[in-house]
Formats: structure tokens, sequence, C-alpha cells
């Protein structure tokens, strides 16, 4: 005998209409005098829900009202590039930059976590602490401003860890070519290269190496 989990459920609807038809023809009576029993009326409980009010957003305040305000509204702008919206990284460029002007902000919990970030070289000729210029241009080492949609993890030999970022906007629409120009081999990474890198080593083609490093950064360390 086989049992289907569909036949299961439809066999179980079936038994549930067929017990309800029958009582309501057939309703219950007492024994003795067959007059029929009262059921009790049993009222449906009442649930209350109360509004939810969300925390409040960057409640130290540490973000500049007008850069705040900038952002939020980026994120309505460009709300098809942002599935995710959870969290959003700002910058404040008009800050000197030995300061904390990296705002991490927690979209969710409201709370605000302050860092120290660089700008582009290009951007500070003068070296002043301050960036002044702002570029889209490739090869003009400018930072450039706008909103941004993250796009995975990234590494730099200069900059070390970092996130590789694709422009909105036409002020930085050329972030993710302007990234890709910093790497001699001309082309991002992929797991696949390191996971080769680390069968090689595990293979018997390795068995006569030792004590040697391989490095798998796309010519990176030779800047």
């Amino acid at each position: 005998m086989r049992l289907s989990r569909r036949g299961l459920i439809l066999g179980g609807s079936a038994m549930l209409a067929g017990c309800a038809s029958a009582s309501a023809t057939a309703p219950l009576t007492t024994a003795q005098t067959g007059a029929p029993i009262a059921m009790p009326q049993v009222g449906l409980p009442t649930i209350e829900t109360a509004a939810l009010t969300p925390p409040p957003l960057d409640p130290r305040g540490h973000v500049r009202k007008e850069l705040m305000e900038r952002a939020m509204t980026a994120l309505d702008t460009h709300h098809r590039h942002l599935p995710l919206r959870d969290r959003m990284y700002l910058v404040d460029f008009k800050k000197f930059s030995g300061e904390e002007r990296l705002y991490e902000v927690d979209l969710v919990a409201g709370e605000v976590k302050v860092l120290r970030t660089c700008h582009g070289r290009g951007s500070d000729p003068s070296h002043t602490g301050f960036a002044q210029r702002f570029s889209n241009t490739p090869d003009s080492n400018m930072s450039s401003v706008g909103a941004y949609a993250t796009a995975g993890a990234n590494w730099g030999a200069q900059q070390g860890p970092n996130v590789l970022l694709d422009g909105l906007e036409y002020s930085n629409d050329k972030a993710r070519e302007r990234a890709l120009r910093t790497i001699p081999i001309g082309e991002f990474g992929a797991p696949e290269d390191i996971a080769y890198g680390i069968l090689y080593l595990i293979s018997d083609e390795s068995r006569f190496v030792t004590g040697s490093e391989l490095v798998i950064d796309g010519g990176m360390n030779a800047i």
C-alpha cells in the first residue's frame, strides 16, 4: 500500500467535510429525552497589535543632517539596485582626513559606527588633509562622489582589504573600470584562481617545491 502526502491531505479534507455535513443533518440529542443539546457559544479571542515604532536614526548625531538626508534620498532613488537596505556607509569629505569621517549606519537598529578613511591622493594635491577635487576619470587618482552599491570584497596592494563598488550616478559610474585599471593583469580575480593554486600545492606536481610562496594577486605586489 502506497500513501502519498497529497492523498492524505485530500482524504483528511473529505473526512472533515463528511463530519460537518453529518452534524448538520443530525444534531446531538440526550439519550433520555431526545431533546437537542445546546452547544455553548464561545467567543473568538481578541488580538491586539501594537504599532512598532522604529528606533531613531543616528541618535547621537554623528552624521551631518544634510549628508544623512542626501543619503536617505539616494536610497529611495536607487532602490532597484539596492535590494538589501539594512546598512549603508557614508563619507564626509568636508572633514579633515585625520578625523573620523566614515560612518557605518545600521538602518535597522539606527546606530552609527564612526571610522577613519582616506581619499584619493589626486583629490588633495597640496596635502592639506582635505579632499578638494573629485573625478570620475580613470588614472586621475581622485576620489569620486555619489551613491554606490557594494559589489563584493576586494584587495589592493596599497589599501589592503577593501570593498568593490559600482557607481550609480554619472559622477561615479566608472568606479568598476577605475578599480580594474589598478590591477596589472587587467582583470579581477576569481575564487577559482586561488583554488587552482591550492590544488597545485597539494598535488604531486608540487612534490619538489619547498619553502616557497605562491603569490596569486594579478601582479598587485609588483606595483
